[in-house]
C-alpha cells in the first residue's frame, strides 16, 4: 500500500520531533556527515560535537562552513573535516595548517555519476539540513537557500532537519516532505543576518558599477556572484536606468528585491522561466524583504544542479555573468579563490556562469575588482600570478574586466593587446611598472 503522506504527516512529524542529542545518535562511527551550503544547523552541529568521545573516523563535509563548535580546532581526532567548493574564515586556519582538506568540483556536477568502484567518494551517510515547519500538505521549505541541500538529502542514508519557524516559503523545487526526513529538531526562530545591509553602509564601488552598467542592456538576464565588490554593486547603481532585467543566478545580492518591487527586475524578456526570478539562494537582509519573498510566485528556487548547469545558463539569450576577482594577471587569468597557495574562498559557480554566458546568444561575462588594495599600495592587476595561485577562470574565457578606472575588453585579443587593456584599467600608480614588466612577458 502506498504511503498516505498527505494525511498521516502530522503524526509522523510529531513522532520524529526529538531533542538534538537524540537525533545525532543516528550518526555512526565511520560515517560521512554533510552540512550543505546554506544549512543553518547549529543545534545539530553542537549536539554531534558533544558526542565526540563516543565517535571515531567521522568525516565532516562542508560547503561554506557557517558553524564551528570546535571541529576546526586541533585536538579532536573523532572528526576529519573537509570543505568543498567554497571556504570561509571559520576553516581557513585549519586548511592552511593541513587539518582540513579541500574539494574543488563544478557545483552543477557535484553528483555526476562515476564508475562503480569510485562512487563511494561522493556518497554521504548523514545530511544536516535546515527547513521551515511543514505546510498543510506536509512539505517543508528550504527557505531562502537551497543550493544542493535537496541533492544531498536524496542521497543520504539519514536526513536530520533543523526547523526554523521564520523560514519563508518559496516556489520552484524548494521543498522536501516530512516523510523524506528521519528526525527533526527545533531551532531558534530564523532572523535575517543583515549582511547586505552592513555592506551597503560601507563605501560603495560606484565607479565600478557605472562602468559595468555600460555593458548591461535592457532585457538582459544577469547573474551576480559573491564577493566584497559584487555584493555591493546593485546598491552602487549597477542596474540603474535599465528595464526588464531578468535574473538567473546561483545566489543573489542586496538591492535586487527592491528592484523587483520597483519593476526594474521583471524577467519579461527571459528565454527560460519568463517573468520569474530564479536562483539557488536568495538574499533577504531584512524582515520586510523576507515577507515580500514569502509565497511570492515571482521567486523560484532550484538546486544548483539546475541553476549552475552550463547548458541551462547558455540557453538564456543575453546572459550576463558578473563575478568578483582577487587578482587578474596580464594574460587575463582570473584568480578568485586563493592568495598564492593559501585558499581564501573557492570557485563556487563562477566558471560555470562564465562559460554559460560566453555560450549564450548575445551573452557577456564581466569580471570586477578594485584596481588596487591597501589604499592603492598593492596592485590587483599583476604581471604574473604568485606561485601556487589557483586560476578560477582560464584566460581564454575572460571577456571583460572592470575596475574603477575603466573597462578592459579581452576576448579574442592577443597577449600584447590583453596586457595593454589591463594596464589601462590598473591603478595609475602601478601602470609604469606593469608596462616595464609586460615587456618581458609579451612581444611589443
Amino acid at each position: 500500500m502506498p504511503h498516505d503522506r498527505f494525511n498521516t504527516w502530522p503524526e509522523e512529524f510529531a513522532a520524529k520531533l526529538v531533542d538534538p542529542s537524540e537525533a545525532v545518535k543516528l550518526v555512526r562511527p565511520g560515517d560521512r556527515v554533510v552540512v550543505p551550503i546554506g544549512s543553518l544547523t547549529p543545534a545539530l552541529c553542537q549536539a554531534l560535537f558533544d558526542r565526540r568521545d563516543s565517535l571515531h573516523d567521522v568525516e565532516m563535509l562542508f560547503c561554506a562552513p557557517f558553524v564551528d563548535p570546535g571541529w576546526f580546532e586541533p585536538g579532536h581526532p573523532a572528526f576529519h573535516t573537509v570543505v568543498e567548493i567554497f571556504n570561509t574564515a571559520l576553516a581557513r586556519e585549519s586548511m592552511v595548517n593541513h587539518r582540513t582538506d579541500f574539494i574543488s568540483v563544478p557545483f552543477s556536477r557535484r553528483f555526476k555519476s562515476l564508475d562503480e568502484p569510485e562512487r563511494d567518494r561522493w556518497d554521504v551517510d548523514v545530511a544536516f539540513i535546515s527547513v521551515s515547519p511543514p505546510d498543510r500538505f506536509g512539505f517543508c521549505s528550504f527557505g531562502l537557500s537551497m543550493w544542493n541541500k535537496a541533492g544531498y538529502a536524496k542521497r543520504a542514508r539519514v536526513v536530520l532537519a533543523e526547523v526554523h519557524s521564520g523560514y519563508p516559503r518559496t516556489g520552484g523545487a524548494n521543498h522536501i516532505h516530512v516523510s523524506e526526513i528521519d528526525a527533526f529538531v527545533e531551532s531558534a526562530e530564523f532572523t535575517p543576518r543583515g549582511a547586505a545591509a552592513r555592506q551597503r553602509d560601507s563605501a560603495l564601488p560606484v565607479e565600478i558599477a557605472a562602468y559595468a552598467n555600460e555593458l548591461i542592456h535592457d532585457g538582459d538576464t544577469v547573474q551576480i556572484g559573491t564577493g566584497g565588490t559584487t555584493a555591493r554593486l546593485v546598491h552602487a547603481g549597477l542596474l540603474g536606468g535599465k528595464e526588464d532585467i531578468g535574473v538567473h543566478s546561483e545566489l543573489t545580492v542586496g538591492g535586487m528585491n527592491a528592484l523587483v518591487q520597483q519593476g526594474v527586475i521583471t524577467g519579461a524578456r527571459k528565454t527560460l522561466h519568463r517573468g520569474k526570478f530564479v536562483a539557488a539562494a536568495l538574499a533577504a537582509p531584512t524582515l520586510e524583504e523576507i515577507e515580500f519573498i514569502h509565497e511570492n510566485p515571482v521567486y523560484e528556487v532550484y538546486d544548483v544542479e539546475y541553476t549552475n548547469d552550463i547548458g541551462v545558463i547558455a540557453a538564456h539569450d543575453n546572459m550576463v555573468a558578473i563575478n568578483n576577482a582577487m587578482t587578474v594577471d596580464l594574460l587575463g587569468q582570473v584568480a578568485s579563490e586563493s592568495l598564492g597557495a593559501e585558499m581564501w574562498s573557492g570557485p563556487g559557480g563562477q566558471l560555470e556562469f562564465v562559460i554559460g554566458a560566453m555560450l549564450s546568444k548575445g551573452g557577456r561575462s564581466i569580471t570586477v575588482l578594485p584596481a588596487a588594495s591597501r589604499d592603492g599600495a598593492i596592485s590587483r592587476i599583476v604581471t604574473q600570478l604568485p606561485a601556487g595561485t589557483v586560476v578560477t577562470v582560464p584566460r581564454q574565457f575572460t571577456d571583460y574586466v572592470v575596475t574603477e578606472f575603466g573597462i578592459a575588453k579581452l576576448y579574442g585579443k592577443s597577449d600584447r593587446e590583453r596586457a595593454e587593456e589591463l594596464i589601462s584599467v590598473a591603478h595609475p600608480d602601478h601602470r609604469a611598472e606593469l608596462r616595464r614588466q609586460a615587456g618581458k612577458l609579451v612581444s611589443s
